[in-house]
Order: structure tokens, then sequence, then C-alpha cells
């Protein structure tokens, strides 16, 4: 073998071995990066009834500029698949637009009404995610997880006695029981 094959023969290991460190590196940073979203109030999917009320144009108008890069997708599951991938990557911003087109689709569902809130959230814009949250509490005042969402959110900006309210219902309503485990966790985290 020559000294010209050795080297190259070497360098292909070299590189092999390194392409794997900076693997490993990077999967557990992101790993660890989707573990910290994990720990807030998971979304929901399930539908429900009725159009929101209190929603502005001027909401919809902070919400429709053209945040994304690629066409959009017609398709109702392909646009939620995406915003959900925007949230888990903390890419807020992309995914509060596509909430927001997932509502022209259907604007009774629900958990479309939650992973809004909690991405306005997120983004800063809480007063805002109050009225996209108690719009959704007022399509289906049974479901379980936008009380726990509405909770948290106000618990966060210090509305105590709204947070207790929410998450007394979330233990209170639906049969989750992770949903009223993580209310009553927040309830005792309550001052």
């Amino acid at each position: 073998m020559s000294r010209n094959t050795k080297f190259w023969a070497v360098m292909a290991v070299f590189q092999v071995l390194f392409g794997l460190a900076v693997f490993a590196i990077t999967r557990d940073y992101y790993v660890q990066e989707t573990n910290a979203v994990a720990g807030h109030p998971p979304m929901i999917d399930q539908a429900s009834s009725a159009w929101p009320q209190g929603i502005t144009e001027t909401d919809m108008a902070r919400l429709a500029p053209g945040v994304f890069t690629e066409a959009t997708p017609q398709d109702p599951a392909q646009l939620s698949r995406q915003a959900d991938e925007f949230f888990a990557n903390r890419q807020y911003q992309q995914a509060a637009n596509a909430y927001q087109q997932l509502l022209a689709f259907d604007p009774k569902k629900v958990e479309v009404h939650n992973n809004l809130g909690l991405t306005l959230h997120y983004l800063g814009r809480s007063e805002e995610a109050l009225r996209w949250l108690n719009e959704g509490v007022a399509i289906d005042p049974q479901n379980q997880r936008i009380w726990l969402t509405l909770g948290y959110v106000n618990g966060q900006l210090g509305n105590t006695e709204q947070a207790r309210k929410a998450l007394t219902t979330a233990t209170e309503t639906g049969t989750d029981e992770s949903i009223r485990r993580s209310a009553m966790q927040m309830l005792e985290g309550l001052p």
C-alpha cells in the first residue's frame, strides 16, 4: 500500500469517527430540547363546535404574515403536522401562523385554539393567548386540555384566582388522568 493510499484510508476512518461524534453530540442536544418542550402542557387532538367570538381582524392580520418560506400545505393534516413540528422546534411564530391557517380550515377545533393560545403565550403575547383560550373554552367547556392550558397561562401571568378556577375545572372535567394529575400539580404550586 502506498503512502498516499494509507493517508486517504486514515482520513476516511477519521471522517467517519468525526461524523459519528458530531451526530452523538447534536442528537443529545435535540433530545434535551424536545424534553424541555415536553414539560409544558401538551397539545390536543379533539374536535368541537362553534365559531370563535372576540377574535379581531387585527389578531388575524398579526398571524397572517408570510413566515413560511415554501408553499403552505392545503391538506389540514399536513399543516397540522407542520404546525406541531414548528412548535416542537420552538419556532413559535411559524407555529402560530400554521395554527391560524388551521382555524381557517375548521374554526371549531378546540385543540387548535389550545395550541395557538399556548404558542402565543410562548411568543410573549399572553393577553392574546388568553383570548384564544377563552374562545376555545366557549366552544367546548367540557374539554379538559384547554382548561389545563388556560390555568397554566393564567398562573404564569400571576392571575392566581383565574388559574385556580381553570385548573380546578381541569381536575373535574374529562377523563384523562395525566391531565388531571398535571392540573393538580399546578394547583399545588399556586400561591
